[in-house]
């Protein structure tokens, strides 16, 4: 009902889940796996994905007015996009006058490795 708060609680994903044949333990705390699905959503997108590709290839960053016309969208969707890939720590960024530089982290640079590990592998 309005204005009510929900009595649902969340399972505690410690422990197992009861019925079925087994119970099967979570590895992770709910914590990790909300860290791990906010990873994995920021790069779940075309512009963000692409973006964080040309910055991690890039030996002293790249600035966002590099980033438009290689990603064939606005200057303000690469800005929204780079926000979004700042926030969830997958790239730094430094001002250098009026510009700001965006290099990837060491997180990113390992999910994008594993990436290229798993399209390898799938593809031998």
């Amino acid at each position: 009902m309005k204005g009510e708060q929900s009595t649902q609680s969340v399972p505690d994903t410690q422990q197992p889940i009861d019925g079925g044949c087994c119970a099967a333990e979570q590895p992770l705390s709910e914590s990790e796996l909300r860290d791990d699905v906010t990873l994995l959503s920021a790069t779940a997108n075309d512009t963000r994905y692409e973006a964080l590709r040309l910055i991690a290839a890039s030996d002293d960053g790249v600035c966002v007015c590099e980033l438009a016309p290689s990603l064939g969208v606005s200057q303000s969707a690469v800005s929204h996009a780079l926000s979004r890939l700042h926030t969830d720590g997958l790239v730094t960024r430094r001002k250098e006058g009026r510009w700001r530089y965006y290099e990837a982290t060491e997180p990113a640079v390992m999910l994008l490795n594993a990436l290229d590990a798993i399209r390898h592998d799938t593809h031998e």
